[in-house]
């Protein structure tokens, strides 16, 4: 990779070139006049966070003559990173912690400009003064908010101090301390909505001492904080009731962690916030814990909260929204409704009306399992939608058990199953150890919903991935540490005895007990639960109706386990590109393939081999008459891949472009 200083000179010439040449490219760059949906300027291609391209050109009839129009190489290194084309050049992220720009045309490398430590992993924000002469990239690198110039990846002078804003002077401001706070970085990429990039702070840790997730609102041009959202209440304010006196100060969690959507012509933010800290146990924050799992409305201009709707209450689960708000417009009736859908990582999609925050269809609040961990008050009831119907799967028992593990194995899950609590999509954590069901990083995630807007359609990509919760005594175990937990069961009687012990810290102040984040993998990490373990869903949410449901991907395996190829892919982290051609592209980084669906029946009518898995979201834009796909294919071997019974070293990373021959 060229360093910056070397090609500093060259890339005013090639940008020079391709500015010059994209004028005559209407729908190449962001511009007043394209058409929606035509531009990808923005993490999910817009504010809107759609994952919808309005072009056409490529259809189920033409897509298999699609061919490579140009590679550019991202090195030995996972990227999840969904690339970003404005005025003629693609931005990705490459090498070591590069932000590269390319020519959209041929993926010629413009610029390159690397970076000493982390940068924002899924994507960034483009920005463009009305008179076109200031363009900039906006994104976070070291817990700095960073302003380049997107012609030439030199740092924006004016804006803060050399072009960076700290994140945790935004969080002083607020009177929260931050003495000993490590930078404040993120892989969300925040939004930007007119002259403002907006930014949602992560918690920064995963046991009890993190900090609340507040949004920030900072000037483009000066990087000057405008306004900031208590994601956490401060006391006093709507919500501050639901947790205990002055937590804010104690507190955190409760952070953006994933995508936020700007309705652009509305002015309003739609921000789905996470758990409040520590994710499985919340004895030390008793109350309904606003704005935790809850979809909140601001307004984008001010932070001025406009509506909000908690779907899990007082979470001790992690069932953190995990996915962009989706804005599409249905027909009800014979009449318009303009309308925010949520998915979530419990498999629930709901979907209300977009200004007054009114569900489209009833919810329910439904009785569910209570806790017997002392100290611990779980909320009595959860919100149900009664339509649409539940995408994930969201039970397993032992008729669900892997087929495809050996059978010592199969009979261990059986004998743990007898013995956890496994009560339903609600069991709370416990001693004994609980099942949970899609599981905390199941159902759908980040990049994994699609919609096109106009139509009222939304595609999400599910995944069925069980987890299993059971709280350790302060001491034992550290919180969020592991990966698995030990494959044990426990005793009535020792399930008794760490009840006991529990009562007797009570009545020393409150308990934090804690539990690592364990996904019960076989010996091969093939999951417990047998196929499908991954999903395309496609509703019609004018009718609320599901359209179709298929398996998405494989697994590549040992012939001898006759695993089929329609088991569905193994947590794939690809995220989903609807296009007005009629197409739904989606990566699956177990069997390391691209696949493009007929979005009108879910049947797959292109697949390409991928010379590594792919974990990000695909773009698309048109130059030169020619309407590209460009996917990330930087994956390695994909997230918590099977074992047979090793795995190769990792593949190159490389981004690729597709394109119909000339």
């Amino acid at each position: 990779m060229r360093s910056f200083v070397l090609v500093s000179c060259l890339c005013c010439v090639l940008a020079g070139v391709t500015l010059a040449t994209m004028v005559a490219q209407s729908s190449g760059g962001a511009t007043a006049t394209a058409r929606p949906y035509t531009t990808w300027s923005s993490y999910l291609g817009g504010a809107h966070s759609a994952q919808f391209t309005a072009l056409n050109q490529i259809t189920p009839a033409n897509v298999s003559r699609l061919q490579i129009a140009w590679t550019f190489p991202a090195g030995r290194r996972t990227f999840l990173f969904n690339p970003l084309m404005a005025d003629g050049l693609v931005y990705v992220l490459a090498g070591a912690n590069a932000l590269v720009a390319l020519d959209a045309a041929s993926g010629t490398e413009v610029w390159s400009r690397p970076h000493p430590g982390a940068v924002g992993t899924r994507g960034l924000n483009y920005w463009r003064s009305p008179d076109g002469r200031d363009r900039r990239l906006l994104y976070i690198a070291g817990g700095l908010l960073t302003a380049v110039d997107a012609r030439t990846g030199q740092s924006v002078p004016g804006f803060g101090q050399n072009g960076q804003v700290d994140l945790r002077a935004g969080l002083a401001s607020t009177g929260r301390s931050v003495e000993g706070l490590t930078p404040l970085q993120t892989s969300n990429p925040g939004r930007v909505f007119e002259d403002l990039i907006i930014i949602s702070l992560p918690a920064q840790a995963s046991g009890y001492d993190s900090n609340p997730g507040d949004v920030h609102a900072y000037d483009v041009r000066t990087g000057a904080l405008k306004w900031v959202f208590h994601s956490l209440p401060a006391n006093g304010e709507q919500g501050a009731d639901t947790w205990p006196a002055g937590a804010r100060a104690t507190h955190g969690g409760v952070h953006n962690w994933s995508e936020l959507t700007i309705d652009e012509a509305r002015g309003i933010a739609f921000v789905p916030f996470g758990t409040g800290r520590f994710d499985f146990y919340g004895g030390d924050r008793p109350g309904q814990n606003l704005f935790a799992n809850s979809l909140v409305a601001l307004d984008a201009r001010t932070g001025r909260r406009l509506w909000h709707y908690q779907m899990v209450h007082h979470d001790v689960w992690d069932y953190d929204l995990p996915v962009a708000p989706k804005l599409l417009t249905i027909r009800q009736d014979g009449r318009r409704r303009e309308v925010v859908a949520q998915p979530t990582k419990h498999g629930f999609l709901f979907v209300f009306d977009r200004v007054t925050g009114e569900p489209i269809w009833p919810v329910e609040e439904r009785p569910v399992p209570q806790s017997d961990v002392p100290g611990e008050r779980t909320w009595p009831t959860q919100p149900v939608p009664t339509r649409p119907a539940p995408f994930a799967r969201q039970t397993f028992t032992e008729q669900d058990i892997n087929p495809y593990l050996p059978e010592a194995e199969r009979r261990d899950i059986r004998e743990r199953l007898r013995s956890y609590r496994n009560e339903g999509l609600f069991t709370p954590p416990s001693f004994r150890g609980s099942i949970e069901m899609p599981g905390h990083s199941g159902g759908t995630n980040w990049g994994g919903v699609a919609v096109d807007p106009d139509a009222g359609e939304l595609y999400v990509r599910s995944m069925a991935l069980p987890a299993l919760l059971r709280l350790h005594l302060p001491g034992t175990s550290e919180a969020g540490a592991s990966r698995t937990g030990p494959a044990t069961i426990v005793s009535a009687d020792e399930a008794t005895r760490l009840t006991r012990q529990a009562n007797e810290a009570l009545r020393t102040g409150p308990l934090r007990l804690t539990s690592p984040y364990d996904f019960m993998f076989s010996s091969t990490h093939l999951s417990p639960i047998g196929p499908p373990w991954s999903e395309i869903v496609a509703y019609d949410l004018n009718t609320g109706a599901i359209k179709w449901r298929v398996p998405h991907g494989a697994v590549t395996a040992p012939a001898t386990l006759a695993i089929p190829s329609d088991s569905g892919a193994h947590w794939p982290r690809g995220g989903l590109l609807a296009t007005g051609g009629g197409l739904l592209f989606a990566a699956s980084g177990s069997d390391k393939t691209l696949r493009a669906y007929d979005r009108r029946t879910g049947a797959v009518v292109w697949t390409f081999p991928l010379p590594a898995a792919s974990d990000g979201v695909p773009a698309s834009y048109e130059v030169g008459g020619r309407q590209f796909i460009v996917v990330p294919v930087a994956g390695g071997h994909g997230w918590n891949p099977a074992r047979f019974p090793t795995l190769p070293p990792a593949p190159d990373s490389s981004y690729i472009a597709f394109a119909l021959p000339k």
